[in-house]
């Protein structure tokens, strides 16, 4: 979502390496390229002069330690800066209410917060332990939208309150509160209506809606590329409504990433999700210091363990590390295992997007990284079992066929070959006390020395 706003701020604070110190004229030029760059990111003109102001008048005012240049000095200011504009120390989501804990979802159609209201099920159900939700809609316009949170609720393991579509939406958040707490649920979730653009009909609803089922959260789902006019539907919507939170949608897109820096500053509350995909497992809470890291290109790596523990397979990657303790067995079935891996975990462009700039640029780009996986799962499913446990009976002949077989070239199929003979080669090497620490991470357990989640 930042790539842009990040590029262009690394390209600005390169230049303020080499310099003996900071001083208002370097200052002055290299807040004119983050002015540039907030611009280009679509960001709202009052958000840029408040931002600019206050990271000029802390540079000013900054003495720099010996052991840092003027660039990481003012890095460290752009970072804590970016961190209050985003919303301080992480706010997170509050479930601290008698339940059920009703939470009501308000934003513009194609904000998605009908899909947001599967995730957020999701997310209480698998990583808050194990959570009744109850899932309702007050759509009642739009002919699909309580089939698709039904089907949504049942796929994510929440319940689903009926409602008739010519029943007023107040009277179907109501009934939907009475049958939560009829059935003990730990929470509610309103979906309501949206609109193609700020009405004064569709605040009305809302508004009734709120005060049939007084919620106990007023979250706010925004496209994160919608750009200004996300700026104008959150300043709308924080009038009709005492907003608790705002969800920041399609975060995974080709945005340019004004609107979160924007949102915050415009509603006052938080942001406290970004939906990061289209599957239902596809939100992460937002962490402003996280996210500041990673606008400044300095990656999340602690998001990347955590995506690790939650999506990797550990019994498999332990039956993995095993063979590769004992230096053998390891096959082209195995690597495909891992191959597959990483194509859950959102394949290559969500692995690059949380590693630093630096460490970034070396790698191949997410797109051809991506389709090279592609490929080389196709080829292994191409072979056949025998050929996958002993890749050394693959004869030109057999590699003509699983060239054919997965529909590319047979210099494709030598590659993986010589890659995976490689890979044997180096995890022969590591036989032994070696690996413990391997394992160690295998089983949950971080490193010492790594930041903590």
């Amino acid at each position: 979502m930042f790539d842009t706003l990040t590029q262009h701020l690394t390209r600005t604070l390169n230049g303020l390496r080499g310099r003996g110190r900071i001083t208002e004229e370097n200052v002055s030029e290299v807040l004119r390229e983050v002015r540039v760059a907030l611009l280009e990111a679509d960001v709202a003109l009052p958000v840029i002069k408040r931002f600019v102001d206050s990271v000029k008048a802390q540079a000013l005012g900054t003495e720099v330690a010996g052991s840092l240049t003027p660039g990481q000095a003012f890095i460290g200011i752009l970072h804590r800066e970016l961190v209050a504009l985003m919303g301080g120390a992480r706010a997170g989501f509050s479930l601290r209410a008698q339940p059920p804990v009703v939470v009501l979802l308000a934003g513009l159609q194609g904000s998605g917060k009908t899909t947001t209201a599967a995730k957020l099920s999701r997310w209480l159900i698998e990583s808050q332990g194990r959570k009744r939700v109850l899932l309702a809609s007050t759509d009642v316009r739009r002919p699909a939208a309580m089939l698709q949170l039904e089907r949504l609720a049942g796929q994510v393991g929440a319940e689903y309150f009926p409602a008739d579509a010519q029943t007023p939406p107040p009277d179907i958040a109501r009934a939907a509160l009475q049958h939560a707490e009829r059935g003990v649920f730990d929470v509610l979730i309103v979906d309501t209506a949206g609109r193609l653009h700020v009405d004064e009909a569709m605040m009305q609803e809302v508004r009734e809606i709120d005060s049939a089922v007084h919620p106990h959260e007023r979250l706010f789902v925004v496209d994160a590329m919608a750009g200004q006019d996300a700026v104008n539907a959150a300043r709308a919507f924080s009038a009709a409504l005492d907003l608790t939170g705002v969800i920041l949608t399609k975060a995974d897109g080709d945005a340019r990433g004004g609107a979160a820096l924007s949102v915050r500053e415009i509603t006052g509350q938080p942001i406290v999700f970004l939906g990061v995909g289209e599957k239902t497992d596809a939100l992460e809470p937002f962490d402003p210091e996280r996210m500041a890291s990673r606008i400044l290109g300095m990656g999340d790596v602690v998001a990347l363990v955590e995506q690790v523990q939650r999506q990797v397979d550990t019994h498999e990657a332990e039956r993995l590390a095993r063979k590769v303790v004992t230096g053998k067995g390891f096959d082209l079935s195995d690597l495909r295992g891992q191959l597959e891996q990483l194509q859950k975990m959102g394949g290559m462009s969500a692995l690059l997007d949380k590693l630093p700039t630096a460490a970034a640029q070396q790698a191949v780009s997410p797109d051809q990284g991506d389709l090279q996986v592609r490929r080389q799962i196709a080829i292994i499913n191409s072979m056949t079992p025998r050929e996958r446990r002993q890749p050394g009976i693959i004869d030109g002949s057999r590699r003509r066929r699983i060239a054919r077989g997965s529909g590319v070239q047979v210099q494709d199929v030598n590659r993986l070959l010589k890659q995976f003979l490689e890979m044997q080669r180096v995890m022969k090497s590591m036989k032994g006390g070696r690996l413990r620490r391997v394992m160690g991470a295998l089983r949950g357990k971080v490193p010492p020395g790594f930041p903590s989640a």
